[in-house]
């Protein structure tokens, strides 16, 4: 069973639950946007650019478009199904975010280290998009990168 996956809250409302949470908690900017694949979410807090993507259910995916015999749902039938994983989604993301904060507002975690792998770095990448090839790489080899090239 999956968080949410019998919700009635539309996207709608839940991308704007997000934006009244991050204004709660201090955010000084917002935005969303969505491509066929993933949903972003972003926002700026104590001066960090902070960036979500939220990778979106396939409208093709047979688990929309046949039924658990096999048989193909009518296109209505379908949307009906995509559009509730849609809203599971929106929903998640909206218990994480919220849960995030929270913790940072109860003093169990602090921002940047709750946030940190969706701080935005100067080149739009993510702090995590950097970091997980390194940590790969460490397992991998079994020991830590150097600091400096070529300093032993």
């Amino acid at each position: 069973m999956t968080f949410a996956d019998k919700t009635t809250v539309s996207t709608e409302k839940s991308r704007a639950e997000i934006e009244r949470t991050l204004q709660k908690y201090g955010a000084d900017q917002f935005m969303y946007g969505w491509d066929t694949d993933k949903a972003l979410v972003g926002f700026r807090m104590k001066g960090k650019q902070i960036k979500f993507l939220l990778p979106m259910p396939d409208k093709n995916d047979k688990k929309f478009t046949k039924t658990s015999t096999g048989k193909a749902r009518a296109e209505t039938a379908a949307f009906k199904e995509w559009e509730q994983a849609c809203r599971q989604k929106w929903r998640a993301m909206s218990l994480v975010i919220k849960a995030k904060l929270e913790a940072c507002e109860a003093g169990i975690a602090v921002f940047e280290n709750e946030f940190m792998a969706n701080i935005v770095l100067p080149d739009g990448s993510t702090v995590s998009n950097f970091m997980l090839p390194q940590i790969e790489e460490a397992y991998s080899k079994g020991s830590m990168p150097n600091m400096l090239p070529d300093l032993r």
